[in-house]
């Protein structure tokens, strides 16, 4: 399907065989409004129903803590927004990380807010998580599992713990993580988006565990907006199917991420390669250049075939610098994230390495830096 040189899995992965398979299935019963009673309508639910306990038992959560939204950003919109509805006694103060998407700051942004940094390698500053989580007023704490932009996967089950004995919930974004490890412990609210697994674009997962106050934030007839039934039923499907890839597809794409984090280091003058070396996500790498044009750099790998995006998702149409890499107190210029998927060969990864270089120098000579 042309995915020789997509090198952007991190913004959306390409459709799992699975979810294609499952979408054109599902177009025969799920055009039907679930919310109706007639016999169309509940064979419609019952498509809904299978969807939400297949996502659950995918989690490792019940079946009624799975809610469905619009999008990821939607899901994280109302896991902030409905903590804080329902807390509004306990206080208004978010504690996250400095790294959070952009999707989670504003969802905060109309509250008090308190931002723990990280440290160079994007890790969580844990002991001034722990004093923050501790201040009165707190109504929520917000940790990503791993970084949507350098990959860092963060302390989540510790984090989990300092919120535990300070009476926090915890919310985790974990967009980039779920079908790529684990899920984390210990979170009382948790989101995804479809997307990133390799099932449909517009299909959000939100998890509000048991003993969670949390109120949604929409109106009563939005509160799940299951409009796109099939493309719902289609991302079930292909979280089960990544699931049970998981593991293989993590130890086959990290060694290739190793090898785009060395190659690069050894053979780009002045270049830098951002996040924990050991802690992170198996798909992923950014890695930033001196004295080169972010903007020039993605179109001239794009006139190279290749499918990049800057270090910053949220940003990548305007490439202002990454908050989260300014956060990190590294390079925001010239930044590249390659991130790989199943369909993702060690050929298609070497010969991204061996142009690399060259457009790097070339860039570079036209803006007049050379002798590197």
């Amino acid at each position: 399907m042309g995915w020789e040189r997509y090198f952007d899995a991190a913004t959306a992965a390409p459709p799992h065989p699975v979810a294609r398979q499952a979408l054109t299935a599902a177009l025969a019963d799920g055009w039907v409004d679930p919310g109706r009673l007639y016999a169309p309508a509940r064979r419609a639910r019952q498509l809904l129903d299978a969807a939400r306990g297949s996502v659950a038992e995918s989690l490792g959560v019940r079946a009624d803590e799975v809610t469905f939204a619009a999008s990821g950003t939607a899901a994280a919109h109302a896991a902030v927004l409905g903590v804080l509805k329902a807390r509004r006694r306990a206080g208004d103060l978010v504690v996250h990380s400095a790294i959070e998407h952009s999707a989670v700051l504003h969802a905060a942004a109309g509250t008090g807010a308190h931002e723990v940094p990280v440290d160079r390698l994007g890790r969580l500053d844990l002991a001034a998580w722990e004093a923050a989580v501790r201040a009165p007023g707190v109504a929520l704490a917000a940790l990503i599992s791993a970084s949507h932009e350098v990959g860092t996967v963060q302390p989540v089950a510790t984090a989990a713990r300092a919120c535990a004995a300070a009476g926090v919930p915890l919310y985790v974004d974990a967009a980039q993580s779920v079908g790529r490890m684990p899920v984390p412990e210990g979170w009382s609210l948790l989101t995804a988006s479809a997307r990133k697994w390799g099932g449909p674009a517009g299909v959000g997962v939100l998890v509000v565990r048991k003993g969670t106050r949390w109120e949604s934030p929409y109106p009563e007839d939005e509160r799940e907006p299951a409009r796109d039934l099939p493309a719902i039923v289609a991302a079930a499907a292909a979280l089960r199917a990544v699931r049970a890839e998981e593991a293989a597809e993590a130890a086959r794409l990290r060694p290739l991420v190793d090898r785009v984090r060395a190659t690069v280091a050894a053979t780009v003058p002045d270049v830098e390669v951002v996040g924990d070396p050991v802690e992170r996500l198996p798909h992923l790498v950014t890695f930033s250049c001196l004295y080169v044009d972010g903007e020039a750099l993605l179109h001239a790998l794009d006139r190279r075939g290749f499918a990049v995006s800057s270090g910053s998702s949220c940003t990548s149409s305007t490439l202002r610098p990454s908050h989260v890499l300014e956060a990190m107190g590294v390079l925001s210029h010239g930044n590249v994230r390659v991130s790989l998927h199943r369909e993702t060969t060690g050929a298609q990864v070497d010969r991204f390495l061996a142009d690399l270089p060259g457009i790097v120098a070339d860039l570079r000579a036209e803006a007049g830096v050379t002798g590197l």
